[in-house]
């Protein structure tokens, strides 16, 4: 047992041979340091280890970087990558300089990228942590040093750390080794034949993931259950944190069985069926994401937060403090984070730091690099609440032609002169009657944010009818006063330093983020500084999951899942019925989860993403431009291809990208995904 225990964190053997290492900002307390016997004869030893499987799961938050992996502070090897999150990798959001189409390359089989760390292991270095754990609480159990109860639920916490990293592997790399024991006894006298397992079909490792989830469900406690000693139950697994990760991969796999006929793949994997689902099993997991789904809406204490506003601007509110404030019952499992500018060990994150506007910065040296698309914009509604669940584009021109768009960097008068804008007395009027969630997601143009007008102009129409755009310039008004290009002088939050990595602290695209950033409290400006937690579960995403695995399969109770996406709505300020389609589900999806790390997971389980990136799709921006064609200056607003997007020319997503290359298969036996 001892020397299990100190496995813990030393090179690990396995079906895979390969080794981690160490990053000094995510280092929990060794435990090479501390004697096997000290951590199995205390709660507190086995806790430490306990911690530090949470401190490996593979949550998709704050720090973690597409490129380079998961629970990573500090610059690293790479710097730039810092400030990407996964939701600027499809059609939510941009970085600020421009980069980014796809799930990136961190090969989640091992650790890899900048600053390996406990917190960035690979999965099979994760699985057999948690497979020495389960071995140690046993000896604990036997020797009373825990009960029998401590035991059970520790176990069962265990299983959840399991499914967690499964599901981590599974929608990376479809099939995958199951390995669900210690191999140490596997491994004799240099014969390494018994360590390599061969990868399980697709279909059976979600069915592994799930029935890990049901191993967790066994034993956790529900959060009435929860005793002083027991910490946070928001932070620490619960029974219905276990169902919302089948909830969410249950949905995945009915999407990929129902689904997966939109993407084509050839090769060995796709003939053992290491990748893909057949359509016959859609069903089964269907049911499975109800089931989940169910036993949380049906028996959970979990609600939605503030359900009936009285109106769409506390609507709003309401939606913006879920992030911010972290007080809702609605949040079922989140991560939380410590001020690492005063416990030092870079124990915070940098939300803040990076994507606070220019106008409101933190202090810190970077700032403004988060913007949303105007894609996402446009899908949300008004409030005309006719019933129908239209979105309602931004209104620019009068002639409606909302889809049309200018394609270069450069317009030239006559095409400004050919637009019909609708003019606007100030910059906040086309934003003003939209759907509560996208004003508590996004800043627009002249939203107030910590006391401040966000200004977001990117140009001028002079008075003679010349653009003036993406520069640092000035024209005179027919009322004789000097007008700017970014609005004043000084004090803007958009479009300045827009062809510059080094200088693009002001949004690309005309927008920028709200939910996640701290408008009431002060942040320090120092790295790592930001505590606001990360919200993985929620109760509004397991609505959503029940009521599309209601719709797409025709089963469960279709009159609940109609009643849960207008529940949603109805926290949002609306007043109309909508029907349950699965056009309607998708897009509350997108409004209600924006920025949460989903979109991108969607546009893959229903394999979109190779449609919708297909060479010839271009990520929008709305430049707003102050028109000095007319007596009182009025404001314009200029849909366009985002600036980068033209730069470097529409992306296609690959369809083999829709699965991760395995690593070392020249050593670990194992056949590769195709394409690879």
């Amino acid at each position: 047992m001892k020397r299990n225990i100190k496995k813990f964190r030393v090179l690990f053997m396995s079906i895979l041979l390969l080794a981690y290492g160490c990053n000094k900002f995510l280092e929990v307390e060794s435990l090479t340091k501390v004697s096997s016997d000290v951590l199995l004869s205390s709660d507190k030893g086995i806790n430490m280890l306990l911690a530090n499987l949470y401190n490996a799961l593979p949550i998709e938050d704050f720090n973690y970087r597409p490129a380079d992996g998961f629970n990573l502070r500090g610059w690293g090897t790479t710097g730039l990558g810092v400030t990407f999150r996964l939701c600027m990798q499809a059609d939510e959001a941009m970085a600020s300089s421009g980069i980014g189409v796809g799930l990136g390359t961190y090969s989640y089989f091992a650790a890899s990228g900048s600053g390996s760390s406990a917190g960035n292991q690979g999965g099979y270095i994760a699985n057999r942590n948690i497979s020495i754990f389960l071995k140690s609480i046993a000896q604990a159990k036997n020797t009373n040093v825990i009960t029998g109860d401590q035991y059970n639920r520790l176990w069962s916490e265990a299983h959840f750390c399991r499914a967690y990293v499964y599901y981590a592997l599974a929608k990376r790399y479809g099939g995958v080794p199951l390995i669900s024991r210690l191999q140490d006894d596997d491994y004799s006298a240099g014969d390494t034949t018994a360590l390599y397992v061969p990868r399980s079909t697709e279909s059976d490792t979600w069915k592994f993931v799930l029935a890990e989830c049901d191993s967790a469900v066994q034993y956790l406690p529900t959060p009435e259950k929860f005793g002083s000693s027991d910490g946070n139950p928001k932070y620490r697994a619960t029974k219905w944190a276990a169902y919302a990760l089948k909830s969410r991969a249950a949905l995945h796999a009915a999407s990929l069985a129902k689904f997966g006929g939109r993407a084509s793949f050839s090769g060995t994997a796709v003939t053992q069926k290491l990748v893909g689902i057949d359509p016959s099993e859609a069903a089964f997991f269907y049911k499975a994401c109800l089931d989940a789904s169910a036993e949380i809406i049906n028996n959970s204490s979990h609600a939605l937060y503030k359900p009936n506003p009285a109106n769409p601007q506390e609507a709003a509110k309401n939606y913006q403090d879920i992030f911010e404030k972290n007080v809702s019952n609605e949040i079922i499992f989140a991560k939380a984070y410590l001020d690492g500018s005063v416990v030092g060990n870079f124990q915070g994150h940098d939300w803040d730091n990076y994507y606070a506007p220019a106008q409101v910065p933190t202090g810190f040296n970077k700032m403004g690099r988060f913007s949303p698309v105007l894609d996402l914009v446009d899908i949300y509604e008004d409030y005309s609440d006719n019933g129908t669940g239209r979105s309602a584009p931004i209104v620019t021109r009068t002639d409606g032609k909302e889809n049309d768009f200018i394609n270069t960097n450069q317009p030239t008068s006559a095409q400004i002169a050919a637009i019909p804008f609708v003019k606007y007395s100030n910059p906040y009027e086309p934003f003003k009657n939209k759907d509560a969630r996208l004003l508590g997601s996004i800043i627009v143009p002249g939203a107030a944010f910590r006391g401040v007008t966000i200004v977001m102009q990117g140009g001028l129409i002079t008075k003679d009818g010349q653009l003036l755009i993406y520069q640092s310039a000035n024209s005179p008004g027919l009322d004789g006063n000097t007008y700017f290009t970014y609005g004043p002088s000084t004090g803007y939050s958009g479009f300045s330093g827009i062809n510059s990595q080094d200088d693009a602290n002001y949004s690309a695209t005309g927008f920028s983020v709200r939910k996640y950033l701290s408008e009431e409290k002060a942040v320090s400006g120092k790295e790592e500084s930001s505590t606001t937690p990360w919200i993985d579960f929620r109760l509004a995403e397991v609505y959503l999951n029940y009521a599309e695995a209601a719709v797409e399969s025709g089963t469960g109770d279709q009159a609940l899942a109609a009643k849960l996406i207008n529940d949603l709505r109805k926290r949002a300020g609306h007043k109309d019925i909508i029907p349950l389609t699965a056009d309607n589900v998708q897009k509350e999806r997108r409004v209600e989860l924006a920025f949460e790390g989903q979109r991108i997971w969607d546009l893959v389980r229903r394999r979109e993403f190779h449609t919708l990136f297909n060479g010839s799709y271009y990520r929008k921006s709305l430049v707003q431009l102050l028109d000095l064609r007319e007596p009182t200056p009025k404001y314009v607003f200029l849909r366009i291809n985002e600036f980068h997007e033209i730069q470097q020319g529409a992306r296609t997503f690959q369809v083999n990208s829709y699965y991760f290359g395995i690593p070392g298969t020249s050593v670990n036996r194992l056949i590769n995904n195709p394409g690879y």
